[in-house]
């Protein structure tokens, strides 16, 4: 049992549970607050919440002092610029939309990875399954529609979005790169803790900060969004830095995100409904990663004959 739960996958498929709960929680806090102001709370008291499973408070010190660019653009690429870009997205689209187009990292994360990794690059099969995942995107943003004003804004905040999963492609990157050289809990603590305390600050020139006289829902919200998001980010970076594991084919699980993330803003969320444009899109985005897994098995399998 004990090494089923410390399989790769199990530990990214409940990464990627944990991910999809955010888009409801989210939507519920920006009733209450700017996004950039929530997104900076809840990123630093998460880096405070990971500190004491780094056990070695003087190894989290020292981490800064040894580590300070990877820490840096870790901080800057996974939080700062993500969720500056993923809390404004999201404020302009519906939440199970948002869900959907989040979850299309995997594409990105891709993309990215190849153009940065020489040991990952993309086979014809998985382009043509990227694609196809785009594909999905592009059907979700044609049904929003171009003419009436809500539908334009709309299609700025998907706009937003992608570029945000290009942002966490990046800084997925930077965090497979640097296997070993930093425990993913001191690496998750100090790039949630910097990125969250920057966009607080961020957030101060367009409002002040009214203090936490907010009804129940805004703190059960920040509460929830913040444990997720410590317990996500640290599985996460630690199985980026595990032996063999490519950037490609972890993200590939965060197709997860949009089935569950839709569903839950749908159940939670009075005002959103399913439509079945996003539906269709969901199930293209969901064919695209059964694909891509089945050419990431005949790719195993090549280089294993070719091994022999």
């Amino acid at each position: 049992m004990r090494k089923i739960f410390s399989h790769t996958y199990t530990l990214a498929i409940i990464a990627c549970l944990l991910w999809s709960t955010a888009f409801a929680g989210i939507k519920i806090g920006l009733e209450y607050t700017t996004p950039l102001q929530f997104a900076g709370l809840r990123f630093f008291i998460a880096g405070l919440l990971i500190i004491p499973l780094t056990k070695n408070l003087k190894t989290f010190v020292n981490a800064i002092k040894t580590n300070p660019w990877l820490i840096l653009r870790v901080s800057l690429f996974q939080t700062i610029i993500l969720y500056s870009l993923f809390y404004t997205g999201l404020s302009m689209v519906p939440g199970a939309i948002a869900a959907i187009l989040i979850g299309s990292q995997p594409l990105f994360a891709a993309l990215v990875s190849s153009a940065m990794q020489k040991n990952d690059k993309l086979s014809f099969m998985k382009l043509f399954t990227i694609s196809l995942g785009i594909g999905g995107i592009v059907l979700i943003a044609y049904n929003k529609g171009w003419d009436d004003k809500q539908g334009s804004q709309q299609l700025i905040g998907m706009g937003i979005l992608v570029l945000a999963n290009i942002s966490s492609g990046i800084g997925n990157v930077f965090v497979a790169k640097q296997k070993g050289q930093l425990p993913s809990t001191v690496l998750s603590a100090w790039q949630m803790s910097i990125g969250g305390l920057v966009l607080f600050l961020i957030s101060l020139y367009s409002q002040p900060f009214t203090g936490f006289n907010q009804p129940l829902p805004y703190f059960l919200s920040l509460g929830w969004l913040s444990f997720l998001s410590a317990a996500a980010f640290t599985i996460w970076f630690m199985l980026l830095q595990r032996p063999n594991v490519l950037v490609s084919d972890l993200n590939i699980w965060k197709f997860i995100i949009p089935i569950f993330g839709a569903l839950l803003s749908w159940i939670l969320l009075p005002d959103e409904q399913p439509e079945l444009i996003p539906i269709v899109g969901m199930i293209i985005i969901g064919i695209s990663l059964i694909l891509y897994s089945l050419a990431n098995k005949r790719a195993a399998k090549k280089k294993s004959k070719q091994l022999q």
